[in-house]
């Protein structure tokens, strides 16, 4: 099964609309989707090295605007969609604490969430709900999520074939890990909040 999806999302990563395909899930990741556009992200660059700039700029670009939009909901429309969101992430208990330490470090906040794993929308609609200083919350979204996205376009344009080689060859196993780490993630946070 694993091995269907992967070969699916390589012919995806080829057809002419794989950078719609990428921007909507980018867009999405980053206000309400649990799932990082790097799983499209990864097997487009493997399959068009020469594209991989402009694929991390559409990446970068489409989640910054759906940064926006989870700063949106956590501002604009908390109660009625960004309270559910955080209670779906299991925060309800923790979301006062982390206020407060989120007007001393919101730009640092904003900047490590969007450089990692760690679940960016999140701190999308949390940024909002704070009413963290929208041009802090751009630029720090900005900086971060293209360093973490233009750093693996440049580390797959390099090392493309050998890592496309060691993808292909231990596929279920970096499954396995992916989603250890992802949902490791959504623990960690769970409990470090």
């Amino acid at each position: 099964m694993v091995r269907r999806l992967y070969d699916w999302t390589m012919d995806l990563a080829g057809r002419p609309y794989a950078l719609w395909a990428l921007a909507v899930i980018s867009f999405v990741e980053s206000s309400v989707f649990p799932i990082p556009p790097d799983v499209l992200l990864i097997p487009m660059i493997l399959a068009a090295r020469e594209r991989a700039w402009i694929i991390a700029l559409v990446c970068t670009l489409a989640s910054v605007a759906g940064g926006v939009a989870g700063y949106a909901i956590g501002n604009l429309l908390f109660d009625t969609l960004g309270q559910p969101i955080v209670e779906f992430y299991g925060y309800t208990d923790r979301f006062q604490e982390f206020q407060a330490a989120y007007e001393k470090w919101g730009a640092w906040i904003v900047a490590g969430a969007g450089f990692t794993p760690f679940p960016y929308k999140v701190i999308t609609i949390t940024s909002g709900v704070m009413d963290l200083n929208f041009g802090v919350f751009m630029i720090a979204s900005a900086i971060s999520r293209g360093a973490r996205f233009f750093l693996m376009a440049a580390l797959l344009w390099y090392f493309g074939p050998p890592i496309r080689s060691f993808i292909e060859r231990y596929l279920p196993q970096l499954t396995f890990v992916f989603f250890v780490l992802l949902f490791g993630g959504f623990i960690a946070l769970r409990y470090l909040l």
